[in-house]
C-alpha cells in the first residue's frame, strides 16, 4: 500500500512574514549591541575571576537570559518601532527558548508568532557552539505538520568574556559581552548546512557551522521532504515509517 503523506500548505505570505520576523529580531539585536546594552556583569568572590577557558559551558543560560530581557524591555513600550506586542520565555522541555509575537504592519487584525532558539557561541574559542543541536527531528517535523506557517528562528549570539579587577575588593569580576548575532528561519537553512545527528531520541537537527549559513527558499513540504531524506539515509525507511505512524504524519486507511 503506497504511503499517503499529510502535506502541509503554508500561507501565500509565509516568506514575507518570515522575512519580517527575522528582520525585526535582527534589528533589535543590532540596536542592543550598538547602544552598548550588550554586557552581562558576573560578580564572583574568585580572585582569579571566571575560568575563561571553560566559560562556554555556562555561557548559554546567561546569553539566553540577556536576549529575553532585550525583548521584554521593548515590549514594555506599547508603541515600540518593532511592532513587538508579546514576549514569553519557553518552558523547560520546549524546543524554543522564547516566543515572540509581532503585529502585522499591513493587516490591522493579524499577528505573527515566532519561536526563537537562542544559541551562544564564543568569539575567542573557535569550536565553542559552532555546530549546535537545534531540536528533535520528530518534534520539529510534527510542528510543521500541525502548522504549516510555523516559524522557528535560530538566533546565534556570539560573545566574548573578560575580567576586570575590583580595586576595593581585589576580586576579578567577569564581563560577558555579546558582540555579534545572526538570525535564520530554520525552514530556509540550506540542506548542506543542516545535518541529522542520530544521537538522542529520534535524532537532532544540527547546524554544520552556525557562523556560515546559506539560505535556500523552500516550501514547508519541501523542507519536510529534505528532513525525511536525511533521516532515512541515517536510520532507514522502516524506522521512519514507525515514527510517521506514531506521530500521524501519514494517512492510512482503517
Amino acid at each position: 500500500m503506497p504511503t499517503i503523506y499529510k502535506i502541509p500548505q503554508e500561507s501565500s505570505d509565509y516568506a514575507e512574514s518570515s522575512a519580517f520576523v527575522v528582520g525585526q529580531i535582527s534589528a533589535i539585536m543590532e540596536n542592543a549591541i550598538k547602544s552598548g546594552w550588550n554586557r552581562i556583569f558576573i560578580h564572583t568572590n574568585l580572585k582569579r575571576g571566571l575560568p575563561l577557558e571553560n566559560i562556554n559551558k555556562v555561557a548559554g543560560p546567561f546569553v539566553e537570559a540577556w536576549a529575553l530581557e532585550q525583548f521584554e524591555e521593548i515590549v514594555g513600550n506599547l508603541n515600540n518601532q518593532y511592532a513587538l506586542i508579546n514576549v514569553e520565555a519557553g518552558k523547560r522541555l520546549d524546543p524554543f527558548d522564547i516566543v515572540l509575537q509581532f503585529k502585522r504592519t499591513h493587516d490591522n487584525a493579524g499577528y505573527i508568532s515566532a519561536n526563537v532558539d537562542v544559541k551562544a557561541t564564543a568569539e575567542d574559542i573557535k569550536t565553542a557552539g559552532k555546530s549546535p543541536n537545534i531540536t528533535s527531528f520528530a518534534r520539529i517535523r510534527s510542528e510543521y505538520v500541525k502548522d504549516a506557517d510555523y516559524i522557528f528562528v535560530v538566533l546565534s549570539l556570539k560573545h566574548r568574556v573578560y575580567g576586570e579587577r575590583d580595586a576595593a575588593t581585589g576580586m576579578t569580576n567577569g564581563i560577558m559581552e555579546v558582540v555579534a548575532f545572526a538570525a535564520y528561519d530554520l525552514k530556509y537553512i540550506s540542506a548542506a548546512d543542516l545535518n541529522y545527528n542520530p544521537a538522542l531520541g529520534t535524532g537532532q537537527l544540527q547546524i554544520r557551522d552556525i557562523h556560515y549559513v546559506e539560505i535556500e527558499m523552500r516550501t514547508t513540504w519541501e523542507f519536510l521532504q529534505m528532513l525525511d531524506a536525511k533521516f532515512i539515509r541515517s536510520q532507514g525507511k522502516k524506522v521512519w515509517l514507525a515514527l510517521a505512524r506514531k506521530y500521524e504524519w501519514i494517512k492510512e486507511s482503517k
